[in-house]
């Protein structure tokens, strides 16, 4: 299938002008249309101040007129044969997705060029803006942007922003692809906040989400129901129909909006393997192509995506891909879990050296889940850039019942050794609200939807963890819909100076700086990287021309002995904890050491089976 004429199409929604404002929409089902103008913004859910001015139809379903007089801040509903609807094109939605948008455009003066990245320079932090501060606000956030570059961030992540209902929520349920959610602040307080971090040298990443609407305030199916198809599902219903011309251009604009307009530096696109396209180009090969000729330089695009597969990055040109092995496998290997897919990994260091010496774990095997397919393929072609590795992220700490994160789990020791682990790789490391010092905050699931719908939410999440062992203990998840759950989730920025957060920032500073400026640890290239395993101790070796560097992990409850390991040739650079450490390396603990040579029990690493022939957990 060829791609659709869609560039063609004009764009819907409002658009100021010198005379006054053009209202456009399109609709497969309409005979008649108006725009429906609100006199005050107090007023607007009301009819009884409200003008209805007819839209002309322009033929294919497009009815649009320029209105004139009307500028930024008017606002106004689509009223299609009567129907009084918003527009899912809204470019802002002061009131909430079920009331009158805004007619908007943009007021803010950048002044600062964003930052350019080299490849092994990004540093990755998401951060969700409600639970990040107090406040929840864009303009508290930008009060923490000074912290993170000196914690050593190059890039911050902000979970979803599109427009949802509801006072809180994690955002993957936006419903207005062009609008902020106006609950973090206003959009001009968004763009301030992408200025700032440029200021400082750090890029704003946004995690959009493109392969499905939430289910309450999505309101494109009444404008067309063949926005969306039955010829695929997903988790969440009918999928996107991207071989419908204004679905793709709806997609491409939106992202294109983000870039262009609030000056993102990339993004970062949600569960990427449940958008579905029989089109050529794929709607994700086109974005990335729309997005590499805007002005400006290149911007990061990222997926999350479980098929372990590079041809996205390799064939679409993505800049890399979440690698949810490498956290599966450190997961269990630090807790022992086996509830749901931590039931596809062994708690084996082996199993984990394998992970980073391959890219990823699964290459082809059998997946030991659902239907047993085979799963992944090869990651040979990426970079070490192109992973993306984490401890933790939104997903796997607030898909947790309780929303406990690793520290929580494993330990403190273990999860710092773990942090050196992460950081001392070469993939692209993310890290996560408040992990860096142990945030005692949990990320839990939190909604604010109305009605039956809420109800449902409440029912779904305690039914979700009915067979989990790890939570039997516990009568009841935390209630999604109460308050409490989301206001648990508040980072609680008081204990960043005290007792193991401080130490653990710390360490998170030293290791930082260290990939930062040690000159092995700040080139980026796979080659350089071997990791074996001697039991439960993990070794990696880093070499380049430069010198050597070895990390050893000893994730056990007893010491090893490091002279048969390394020699007397060591230097140590860094260590997780402050434990004596001579002969012996001390249990549930991680060293750095500079070596003059890759020692002789270290260098017979990285030599593993054909992926096809390894089978994984029997």
């Amino acid at each position: 299938m060829t791609v659709p004429p869609h560039t063609s199409l004009p764009a819907l929604g409002a658009w100021p002008t010198e005379n006054g404002t053009v209202f456009r929409l399109w609709s497969s089902q309409t005979s008649a249309a108006n725009v429906v103008l609100y006199d005050t913004a107090t007023e607007s859910g009301s009819d009884q101040h409200s003008r209805h001015l007819p839209l002309h139809p322009c033929g294919n379903g497009i009815f649009e007129a320029e209105i004139p007089g009307v500028g930024p801040g008017v606002r106004y509903r689509f009223e299609l044969d009567g129907q009084i609807l918003p527009d899912p094109y809204a470019r802002w939605c002061p009131d909430g997705v079920h009331e009158p948008a805004a007619v908007w455009e943009p007021t803010y003066t950048f002044q600062h060029a964003p930052p350019l990245l080299k490849q092994n320079e990004r540093i990755i932090y998401e951060l969700h803006v409600g639970t990040f501060t107090p406040e929840g606000t864009y303009r508290a956030a930008q009060q923490k942007l000074g912290y993170l570059h000196d914690l050593g961030v190059t890039v911050v992540e902000l979970m979803p922003l599109t427009a949802f209902p509801g006072r809180w929520g994690w955002g993957y349920d936006g419903v207005t692809l062009f609008a902020p959610f106006a609950g973090y602040g206003t959009p001009e307080e968004l763009m301030a906040f992408i200025d700032e971090a440029h200021r400082l040298g750090i890029a704003v990443l946004l995690d959009l989400v493109l392969n499905h609407f939430g289910p309450d305030g999505n309101y494109l199916g009444a404008y067309s129901p063949v926005y969306f198809t039955q010829r695929h599902k997903t988790p969440w219903g009918d999928a996107l129909d991207y071989a419908e011309p204004h679905m793709r251009r709806l997609v491409l604009d939106a992202a294109l909006h983000w870039l262009r307009v609030y000056r993102f530096d990339g993004l970062r696109l949600d569960a990427t393997h449940e958008i579905f396209d029989e089109s050529t180009p794929h709607i994700l090969a086109e974005l990335v192509a729309r997005a590499h000729t805007q002005e400006g330089g290149r911007p990061l695009l990222y997926c999350e995506d479980d098929r372990n597969d590079p041809f996205l990055v390799t064939q679409f040109g993505m800049d890399g891909l979440w690698a949810d092995d490498f956290h599966h496998q450190v997961h269990v290997l630090l807790t022992g879990e086996q509830d749901g897919y931590y039931r596809a990994y062994r708690p084996d260091a082996a199993e984990l050296a394998r992970c980073i010496e391959r890219g990823w774990l699964y290459e082809g095997q059998l997946w030991p889940l659902g239907d047993r397919s085979p799963r992944g393929t090869s990651a040979d072609s990426l970079a070490a850039s192109n992973l993306v590795y984490c401890l933790q992220n939104h997903d796997q700490i607030g898909n947790r019942a309780t929303g406990d994160r690793l520290h929580v789990a494993a330990g403190t020791e273990l999860f710092l050794a773990a942090s050196m682990l992460l950081l001392f790789l070469p993939m692209t490391p993310l890290l996560f609200q408040g992990q860096e010092w142990l945030a005692s905050a949990p990320f839990l699931y939190f909604s604010d939807h109305a009605g039956e719908l809420g109800r449902q939410i409440t029912a779904g999440r305690q039914q979700e963890f009915q067979h989990f062992e790890a939570f039997s203990v516990s009568q009841s998840a935390p209630d999604p819909q109460q308050e409490s759950t989301f206001s648990s989730s508040v980072l609680d920025w008081t204990e960043l100076h005290h007792g193991n957060h401080a130490r653990a920032y710390q360490l998170y500073r030293r290791l930082l700086r260290l990939r930062r400026d040690d000159p092995v640890l700040k080139t980026g290239e796979r080659a350089q990287v071997r990791a074996g395993a001697r039991g439960p101790l993990l070794w990696v070796t880093r070499q380049n021309e430069a010198g050597i560097r070895v990390l050893l992990v000893n994730f056990t409850s007893q010491p090893v002995a490091l002279d048969t390991l390394v020699g007397s040739d060591a230097t140590l650079l860094l260590a997780s904890s402050d434990h004596s450490i001579q002969s012996m390396l001390p249990p549930q603990m991680a060293v750095l050491l500079e070596v003059t040579a890759v020692p002789a029990a270290l260098a017979d690493a990285g030599v593993w089976a054909d992926p096809k022939v390894w089978t994984g957990k029997s």
